[in-house]
């Protein structure tokens, strides 16, 4: 029945994989920065599933594995990652510059979860840092802030190997990072870091370039009949469905936990409104691809056949509000919940008003 939106749907719609899920412990005290992953905590912190290419299970397998690792106290997030590398390498030396022109680890954080004002980390194995904000999505219009910095942001790097060297076989390279609540609130709930039990979106990603050895040095490998270089690998730890990391819907769920690293397990609890989500978040895409295809928003549900959506547990029923700029769908969710989308991708929550009061 999709069809129906026009030729442009299977451009516009994406898959929604599965996002992955953490539960991330408190640290006994805080690690040094130092990219080694030695001490205790770390040792106590589980290890996240091993990265898989950002389209998912419909591509090859990481060359290289990558795995991470969270922990948090009250004034960090902490995060590290090893990447298994036989050739280290790194230019760039410049803050804010473009760091996935090098082989990079990327963090992606959405606080609230509703996909906007969020942040990106991106550091090279010469522990240069891009870090911005996001107010939105690219694909809703949403300018990088360049010029925002992770003000007390915390780098630590190791080489298993050594840097910047042909000819040897390096064995890989780790990140450590400890990155400020005082900066994160920023976009927060209520301004503040977490709580025990809630839950922030997260994400990695790993940027991987095909390299060959020039006159003593490491150059990417191009294509011989463009002369431009291969194009990077992208290795996440949530897949994202396409070669697209600012969809912030598709990226994991870390679960802040109350208990110290190696003192006891807590399950992931999921969020049930989760589903209402994407149901929602089905209903935007339908929407772009509508519009892409007629030059407007559908003014009705059955234009976008809505009854396609059902939600385990719940009577599945959207409301559209349609103006000649913009929309907003609005349904019922559980636990008296409201859940809402708008044209800019903006999903959140807020209480269900008593019928009474609706009156």
């Amino acid at each position: 029945m999709l069809a129906a939106l026009g030729s442009l749907v299977p451009a516009l719609v994406v898959a929604q994989p599965t996002p992955r899920r953490y539960v991330c412990y408190r640290a006994p005290a805080p690690p040094v920065i130092d990219g080694r992953l030695d001490e205790a905590a770390w040792a106590e912190a589980p290890w996240t599933e091993a990265f898989v290419d950002i389209e998912g299970d419909a591509r090859p397998a990481p060359r290289f594995r990558t795995r991470a690792k969270m922990l948090w106290d009250d004034e960090y997030f902490y995060v590290a990652a090893v990447m298994e590398e036989p050739d280290v390498w790194a230019t760039l030396t410049e803050r804010d510059a473009v760091i996935f022109h090098d082989n990079d680890f990327e963090v992606f954080i959405d606080p609230d979860g509703d996909t906007h004002d969020y942040y990106e980390i991106e550091v090279n194995a010469l522990a240069t840092v891009w870090d911005l904000m996001l107010l939105k999505p690219y694909r809703d219009g949403g300018p990088p802030l360049d010029a925002w910095d992770v003000r007390g942001l915390k780098t630590g790097i190791d080489v298993d190997g050594t840097l910047n060297r042909p000819g040897d076989a390096d064995r890989g390279w780790s990140v450590e990072l400890a990155i400020p609540w005082r900066v994160l609130r920023e976009a927060a709930p209520e301004r503040r870091r977490p709580r025990p039990g809630e839950q922030w979106r997260v994400n990695f990603s790993r940027v991987e370039w095909r390299v060959e050895v020039a006159d003593g040095a490491y150059v990417k490998r191009r294509d011989p009949d463009t002369g431009k270089p291969l194009p990077e690998d992208n290795w996440v730890w949530s897949p994202q469905g396409a070669i697209a990391m600012h969809m912030p819907e598709h990226w994991g769920f870390v679960q802040f936990s109350g208990l110290v690293a190696g003192t006891g397990k807590e399950p992931f609890a999921p969020d049930p409104n989760e589903r209402v989500r994407r149901a929602l978040r089905e209903l935007y895409e339908r929407q772009r691809a509508y519009r892409a295809a007629h030059g407007r928003y559908a003014a009705d549900l059955a234009a976008l056949h809505a009854e396609d959506l059902s939600v385990e547990g719940l009577a599945f029923a959207p409301e559209l509000f349609v103006t000649a700029s913009m929309y907003e769908i609005v349904a019922p969710g559980f636990d008296g919940k409201t859940v809402h989308i708008r044209d800019d991708g903006k999903v959140w929550m807020d209480e269900r008003k008593p019928v009474e009061d609706e009156r």
